[in-house]
């Protein structure tokens, strides 16, 4: 009967526990300037708006953008995993270049990545994304 209690116990606790949240790989200094530009292969991806950038496959080298041409919908959203899909597809394993630019509030940096503009074979990604018919919402 102890045991049962106790494995019952264990069973509420994983449940109510918060789940972990992953951080993204990308960990290298941000561009911190409107205009500075940067460009590598497309790394990562961590959700429909967010990307890592690299000339590396070591993450320390990787800079976390923010899409600053396109808004998607929260991952969490019943369209953020589709979301995610269209921008693997349009991005992952490419070349890019990117330009930082200031979001709406006039900041380069927000939530720990620089807001960019990247361009795939010298086309932006939000325009791809449009193009292909990705969702959009979010923030």
């Amino acid at each position: 009967m102890l045991k049962l209690v106790g494995a019952s116990l264990a069973v509420v606790f994983c449940a109510l526990a918060p789940s972990v949240a992953h951080a993204d790989p990308c960990m290298a200094p941000l561009p911190s300037h409107a205009g500075d530009t940067f460009s590598g292969t497309v790394r990562y991806v961590g959700d429909g708006d967010g990307l890592c950038v690299g000339r590396s496959n070591d993450p320390s080298t990787w800079i976390e953008v923010r899409l600053g041409d396109f808004d998607a919908p929260e991952l969490h959203s019943a369209d953020g995993p589709r979301s995610k899909r269209f921008l693997e597809q349009v991005a992952m394993g490419r070349e890019v270049t990117c330009r930082a630019m200031r979001g709406r509030r006039g900041r380069v940096i927000v939530y720990d990545r620089v807001i960019a503009v990247c361009r795939v074979d010298g086309r932006a990604i939000g325009d791809l994304l449009r193009e292909a018919g990705a969702p959009t919402g979010g923030n």
